[in-house]
């Protein structure tokens, strides 16, 4: 931890990195504080809720992945049948077919 940042860690700051997504430094701050002051009862619930959080959320990025990727097939499949149909309207159009 660079010591210009160490000025800023306090429990306002850690809340308002885990309010805002940053899980990983709300609880670098808050291990920060715990350091600081041990025996804060305060902290020690904040930190484990963030923790909790956290592993929490790196669990759901696989399913959010899955999704993504379900979604992303689809749409080249979509994207290789529209190439398909307007390469055989060139064609049709080249040799003048009409239905």
């Amino acid at each position: 931890m660079a010591d210009n940042h160490i000025a800023f860690y306090t429990k306002t700051m850690a809340k308002v990195y885990a309010d805002q997504g940053h899980w990983e430094k709300a609880v670098e701050v808050y291990r920060y504080l715990l350091n600081e002051e041990p025996n804060r009862q305060d902290f020690k619930d904040a930190l484990r809720e963030i923790e909790g959080i956290r592993s929490d959320s790196k669990k759901k990025i696989p399913e959010n992945l899955i999704s993504l990727f379900a979604e992303w097939i689809e749409l080249m499949l979509d994207y290789n049948k529209i190439r398909k149909l307007k390469a055989l309207q060139r064609l049709l159009k080249a040799k003048d077919y009409r239905c």
